[in-house]
C-alpha cells in the first residue's frame, strides 16, 4: 500500500510509521509526505529517511479550495492508496474528503466521540475525566467523528498537565496508528455504517499491560 502522509509539526507519528516500515512490521511504502508548514520538523525526518516530500502552504493560494486542489493533485500524482493525517493541523473540507472516499484516516488524541476538535487533551483535563486516550478513525465530513478503527485508553493522573497527558497519549498514538495502517493494507478493515470490523483481530478482555497484535 502506498501512503500519502499529511503533517504540520514535529512528525513523531510519521516517525512511528517509518520505523514500522523499516523494521518490516508494516507492508507499506510512503509515496509522499506533504506539510503545510515549511519549518515543520517532520520534513527533517523525511530528508533523513529519503522520503519524497513537499510543502504546500495555505497562504500561497487565494482560497481553501485551490489549496486543497493542490493537495489532491500531489497525492494523486504520487498514486497513493491511503491518506494518513498524522498531526495535520487543518480541517479538510468535504471537497477534499470526497476525493478519497473512505481512504483517509486520522489519529486524534481522545476517545471519540468525546473531545473532538482542537485541544482535546485540555478538554479532557477541564472536564475531569479519569480515562482518555487516542483514536484512529476513518475521516468523514463530520469533524473527528468517522468510524473508529482502533482506540487506546490512557489514564488521567491527578497531577497531569496538558503537556504530560499529551505525551502519555502520544506514546499510544505511536502504537495504534501503524497498527491501523497495517490492517488497512491487509484489507482487513470492513465498514458497515458506523461500525468497523477488523477481520481476524483479537477482541475481548485484554491482559494487564496488553501488547498490540503487531508490535
Amino acid at each position: 500500500m502506498k501512503l500519502g502522509i499529511l503533517v504540520s509539526g514535529r512528525g513523531s507519528n510519521l516517525q512511528a510509521i517509518v520505523d514500522a516500515i523499516e523494521s518490516g512490521k508494516l507492508p507499506c511504502s510512503i509515496s509522499i509526505v506533504i506539510s503545510d508548514r515549511e519549518k515543520a520538523y517532520a520534513l527533517e525526518r523525511c530528508k533523513k529517511h529519503h522520503i519524497p516530500h513537499v510543502v504546500i502552504k495555505r497562504k500561497d493560494f487565494g482560497n481553501v479550495q485551490d489549496f486543497e486542489e493542490e493537495l489532491i493533485r500531489s497525492l494523486r500524482q504520487a498514486q497513493v492508496d491511503l491518506v494518513v493525517l498524522a498531526g495535520f493541523m487543518r480541517i479538510l473540507s468535504a471537497h477534499f474528503i470526497r476525493a478519497f472516499p473512505m481512504k483517509i484516516i486520522n489519529i486524534h488524541p481522545s476517545l471519540t466521540p468525546a473531545f473532538v476538535g482542537k485541544d482535546a487533551q485540555k478538554q479532557a483535563l477541564e472536564y475531569g475525566v479519569r480515562i482518555t486516550g487516542c483514536t484512529v478513525h476513518l475521516v468523514t465530513e463530520e469533524l473527528d467523528s468517522g468510524p473508529v478503527i482502533v482506540q487506546a485508553c490512557v489514564p488521567v493522573l491527578p497531577d497531569d498537565t496538558e503537556e504530560t497527558l499529551s505525551e502519555r497519549i502520544l506514546a499510544y498514538e505511536h502504537r495504534v496508528l501503524p497498527q491501523a495502517i497495517r490492517w488497512m493494507a491487509e484489507g482487513r478493515v470492513k465498514v458497515e455504517g458506523r461500525k468497523v470490523q477488523v477481520i481476524g483481530a483479537k477482541y475481548g478482555t485484554l491482559p494487564v499491560n496488553p501488547q498490540l497484535e503487531v508490535f
